[in-house]
C-alpha cells in the first residue's frame, strides 16, 4: 500500500492537472442562479444548466470575478444590454477554469457577451406576448371604454417614490383646478417581489372596482435593469383581465415592458400619466362649455320667436275684434271683453314662462361656472379646447371669477 496523501496534496495534484491540461479560456453558456457583488467589490455567483424539463439542474459551477475586472465588465454590459448582471439571467461568458486547494473548482469570468443576453431577454418577452395572444387576452383591457368623468384614480406605485410624488403633485395642483380623488395601493416596484406585490395591489383594487374610474401603474426613472421584473406573464395577464382601464407609466421614454402591450394606455413617465388624466378632463369640460353655448343660443332664439309672435297677436287682435263687434253687436261686446281678459291671461302666462326661461338661461350663464372656480380660455371669440387652435404669439384670454388674464402663447404641447 502506497503512503496515503493528505487532502491538500491530492488537491494540489488536481490543481496541477487542471492548469496543465485545460486551455487558457472557454466560452460557456448557462443561467446565473446566484449573482452578487461583495463588500470588497468582487463578483460571486453560480452558473447552472437545466435539463429539458426546465427544472432539473444537470450542471453547476461557482463563478467569480475580481473587483478590478468586474468594474470594467459590468458597466459595459449594462450599457450594451440595458440590464444589470443578475440571478435568473441567461449569459454567455468567457471563463478560465481554476482550482484552489481550499475552495475547490471555480470559473473565473474574463468577459461576458451582452448580445447573447439581449437576445434571450427579447425571446422571453416575445414568448410572453405570444402566450397572451394565444390565450386571447392581450387586447382585453384596450377594449374597455375610458369613462368620460375620469376623477377617481387607483394608483399602484411604491410609497415614497419620487415618481409617485411627481404624479400626485402634478395631478392635484393642475392649472385648471380640476379635482381628482386618488388612493395609493402600495407595491414593490423593483426586485424579485415586483410580480407578487403588484398583483396583490391589483386584486385589492378589483375588490372595490366600482369605486374607481381607472388604474394607474407608475414607476419613475431608475436602472433599466429593474424593468425586466415587469416582463412577467402572470402580471401581464392580471392587467389584461382588469375590469378597469389601466394606464401604465413605467421608466423612461426609451423603455418598454410586456405591460405596455396589454395596458389600455401606455405613457412615457408618471408625469405623463398625470398629464393624460388632466387633458382628458379638460376635453370633457370644453365639450360641456360648447354644449352650454349651444343651449344658450337656442334658448335666445326661441325666446325671440315667442316674443315676436306675442307682439303680432297683440297688434292684430283689436282690429279683428272691432270688425266682429260691428257685425255681431252686443254679443261681440261680451266676446270682446272675454277675449280681452283671455288675452291678458295669456300674456301673463307667456310673460311668466319667459321669466322662468330667463331664470334657466341665467343658470346656464358661464359666469356661474367662473363663480365655482372654473376658468374659460379663449382666442378671439372661440373657446380653446386643443393646443392646435393656437400658435406661438397668439394672445389668449382667460376669464376668472375675479378679473381677466391676457397671455401670449410661447409654445404648445400635445
Amino acid at each position: 500500500m502506497n503512503q496515503p496523501l493528505s487532502l491538500y496534496q491530492l488537491n494540489a495534484i488536481i490543481h496541477e492537472v487542471i492548469d496543465s491540461s485545460l486551455d487558457a479560456a472557454y466560452w460557456v453558456v448557462g443561467e446565473l442562479s446566484d449573482a452578487r457583488q461583495g463588500a470588497n467589490g468582487h463578483f460571486y455567483g453560480e452558473l447552472i444548466e437545466k435539463g429539458d424539463d426546465g427544472r432539473t439542474i444537470t450542471a453547476r459551477a461557482r463563478v467569480n470575478c475580481w473587483a478590478r475586472q468586474y468594474n470594467i465588465l459590468r458597466p459595459r454590459f449594462i450599457r450594451e444590454s440595458g440590464q444589470d448582471i443578475r440571478a435568473g439571467m441567461k449569459v454567455m461568458m468567457q471563463v478560465r477554469v481554476t482550482y484552489h486547494e481550499a475552495y475547490g473548482l471555480a470559473l473565473h469570468m474574463l468577459d461576458i457577451d451582452a448580445t447573447y443576453t439581449m437576445g434571450d431577454l427579447m425571446q422571453r418577452r416575445q414568448a410572453i406576448l405570444r402566450k397572451l395572444e394565444e390565450d386571447g387576452v392581450i387586447d382585453d383591457n384596450k377594449t374597455l371604454h375610458m369613462p368620460r368623468l375620469l376623477q377617481r384614480i387607483a394608483i399602484v406605485s411604491a410609497e415614497g417614490a419620487a415618481g409617485y410624488g411627481d404624479f400626485i403633485d402634478q395631478l392635484h395642483h393642475n392649472e385648471y383646478r380640476l379635482r381628482f380623488t386618488t388612493r395609493l395601493f402600495p407595491a414593490v416596484m423593483q426586485g424579485q417581489h415586483v410580480e407578487e406585490s403588484v398583483i396583490a395591489a391589483l386584486s385589492a383594487i378589483e375588490e372595490e372596482y366600482d369605486r374607481w374610474d381607472a388604474v394607474v401603474i407608475i414607476r419613475g426613472g431608475g436602472a433599466t435593469s429593474d424593468l425586466a421584473d415587469f416582463d412577467s406573464y402572470p402580471l401581464a395577464h392580471r392587467i389584461a383581465c382588469m375590469p378597469l382601464p389601466v394606464i401604465v407609466g413605467i421608466g423612461h421614454e426609451r423603455d418598454e415592458t410586456v405591460l405596455d402591450h396589454v395596458a389600455h394606455t401606455r405613457v412615457k413617465t408618471p408625469t405623463a400619466a398625470a398629464a393624460l388624466l388632466i387633458d382628458h378632463q379638460c376635453e370633457e369640460l370644453s365639450a360641456l362649455a360648447q354644449l352650454q353655448e349651444r343651449i344658450l343660443q337656442s334658448t335666445r332664439q326661441r325666446l325671440h320667436a315667442e316674443h315676436m309672435r306675442l307682439q303680432s297677436l297683440a297688434q292684430g287682435l283689436p282690429l279683428r275684434l272691432a270688425t266682429l263687434k260691428e257685425r255681431e253687436g252686443h254679443h261681440i261686446d261680451r266676446l270682446w271683453l272675454r277675449l280681452i281678459e283671455a288675452s291678458r291671461r295669456r300674456l301673463d302666462q307667456e310673460s311668466h314662462r319667459i321669466d322662468i326661461t330667463s331664470l334657466r338661461l341665467k343658470a346656464l350663464d358661464p359666469a356661474l361656472l367662473l363663480e365655482r372656480g372654473y376658468t374659460m380660455t379663449t382666442v378671439g371669440n372661440t373657446i380653446i379646447t386643443s393646443p392646435q387652435q393656437v400658435k406661438k404669439g397668439d394672445v389668449i384670454t382667460t376669464r376668472l371669477k375675479q378679473g381677466t388674464i391676457y397671455s401670449t402663447v410661447i409654445t404648445t404641447e400635445q
